[in-house]
C-alpha cells in the first residue's frame, strides 16, 4: 500500500492508482467481451472508472478486481436500462440480447480483433448458447478466475463452473464432429 494519506484528493488519487489502474487491461477485455464493440467497451470502462473514483474512499482494499467488475456489471445494467427500460425484466437475457446487437454492429476493426481463433474453433465457440459462450470468454480468453467471472456476470461461482464444464464439452464435441483442416 502507498504511504499517501487515505482521505482527500491526494489520498483518493493514490488509492485509485494503487487499486484501479493495474486492472485497466482486464476491465477493457471484460467490457469488450460484454459489448462486442470497441467504442461501447471504452465507454463502459470509462463509466466504470468514474464510478470507482467516486467510491474509492469507501473501498476496503480487498479484491479490487472483483470490486471493479461488480461496478462494471452494474454500470452496464444501468446503461442498458436507460436505452431499453422495458427489457429489464430479465437482466441476463437483456445483457445477452444487447451483446448480440453490439456484435452485429461491430466495425471492421472489431471484427479483426475477433480473429483470435481459426475458423473451426470460432465456429465451435459461436455454436454455444450465449450464457455458455460468455463464461468461456471471461475465464478461458480473458483469464479471469471463477469468482471474478461470477462477479462480472452476477451469478454463483458454481454456476460459472458448471457452464464452463458444459461449454468445454460442447466445444470438444463440435471439434470432434468437424475435424480441423490443415492449411
Amino acid at each position: 500500500m502507498s504511504n499517501a494519506p487515505s482521505s482527500g484528493p491526494v489520498g483518493q488519487d493514490a488509492r485509485f492508482n494503487e487499486y484501479v489502474v493495474p486492472e485497466l487491461d482486464v476491465l477493457y477485455r471484460v467490457a469488450y467481451s460484454i459489448t462486442r464493440n470497441k467504442s461501447d467497451a471504452e465507454d463502459l470502462v470509462q463509466d466504470t472508472l468514474l464510478r470507482a473514483y467516486r467510491a474509492i474512499e469507501r473501498f476496503d482494499g480487498r479484491y479490487p478486481r472483483a470490486w471493479l467488475l461488480t461496478i462494471m456489471r452494474n454500470a452496464q445494467v444501468n446503461r442498458v436500462r436507460r436505452k431499453r427500460p422495458e427489457l429489464m425484466h430479465d437482466p441476463d437475457e437483456t445483457m445477452a440480447r444487447m451483446a448480440d446487437e453490439s456484435a452485429e454492429a461491430a466495425d471492421a476493426e472489431s471484427q479483426l480483433l475477433d480473429k483470435e481463433f481459426e475458423a473451426p474453433i470460432e465456429a465451435a465457440l459461436a455454436s454455444l448458447p450465449e450464457k455458455f459462450r460468455r463464461v468461456v470468454q471471461l475465464v478461458d480468453l480473458n483469464e479471469l478466475s471463477y469468482q471474478e467471472a461470477a462477479d462480472a456476470l452476477g451469478i454463483p461461482v458454481g454456476t460459472v463452473m458448471s457452464r464452463l464444464h458444459r461449454a468445454r464439452r460442447n466445444i470438444r464435441q463440435h471439434l470432434e464432429a468437424s475435424p480441423l483442416e490443415e492449411t
